[in-house]
């Protein structure tokens, strides 16, 4: 199988390609440059694999929640490639992706969402993929209810925005990665989980992008 995945739900950009079980993937620190910088990034993949985008069998990307520009980035790009190639499409929730590099079975997924408000799911590794303690939702920090047991780490950006929540250990720096994406998607692709381009779709969790004048004035 061969399949080029995006991530660029944060500030980061990265872009991985799968082939047959090897994954090569590039990231920069893309700021607002992810619709420029994605496809050269991975043309660079594609080709020092001496393959074109039309040798692709499916295509995955980050779905979010995230960066809302950046989630529609990476659907569209995902829905462009695989619309001319009729090849299926796979969305993988970024909070996976997040726990999945952080190399813990139990973690605690927590971005930042802006607005005063994080990211923030359970998951614990069973199997082939991460199975949600705590299903994804957006909600103040100091709301979150941490699961129950041992062993939890928390990584990601909502951490070094707002401290370790309660936490012994937290991974600020960690976060989803077109790598992870890859590794994630690979399976399932395989079990035939993939969708028609026009199915595919961000996961937003929160549809607000900004607070109103009124808001902000009160705050």
């Amino acid at each position: 199988m061969r399949f080029v995945a995006f991530e660029t739900s944060s500030e980061w950009c990265s872009v991985a390609v799968f082939v047959d079980g090897d994954v090569d993937s590039v990231e920069v620190r893309a700021g607002h440059r992810h619709s420029e910088l994605a496809l050269p990034m991975m043309d660079q993949l594609l080709s020092a694999r001496r393959l074109a985008p039309r040798d692709l069998d499916a295509v995955a990307f980050g779905a979010g929640p995230g960066a809302f520009t950046g989630l529609r980035i990476a659907c569209g790009l995902a829905q462009g490639l695989a619309l001319a190639r009729n090849v299926p499409v796979i969305g993988i929730s970024s909070l996976e992706a997040t726990a999945h590099e952080s190399g813990g079975n139990r973690v605690v997924a927590c971005i930042d969402a802006r607005m005063r408000e994080v990211y923030y799911s359970a998951l614990e590794w069973q199997g082939d993929r991460w199975r949600e303690v705590v299903a994804a939702q957006c909600l103040a920090p100091h709301a979150i209810e941490l699961p129950a047991g041992e062993g939890w780490i928390g990584c990601g950006s909502g951490f070094g925005v707002y401290g370790d929540l309660g936490l012994k250990r937290v991974l600020p720096e960690i976060h989803p990665t077109a790598m992870a994406v890859a590794q994630l998607a690979a399976p399932r692709l395989q079990a035939g989980e993939g969708v028609d381009a026009a199915q595919a779709t961000p996961i937003y969790v929160r549809d607000k992008v900004a607070f109103t004048k009124e808001e902000l004035a009160s705050r």
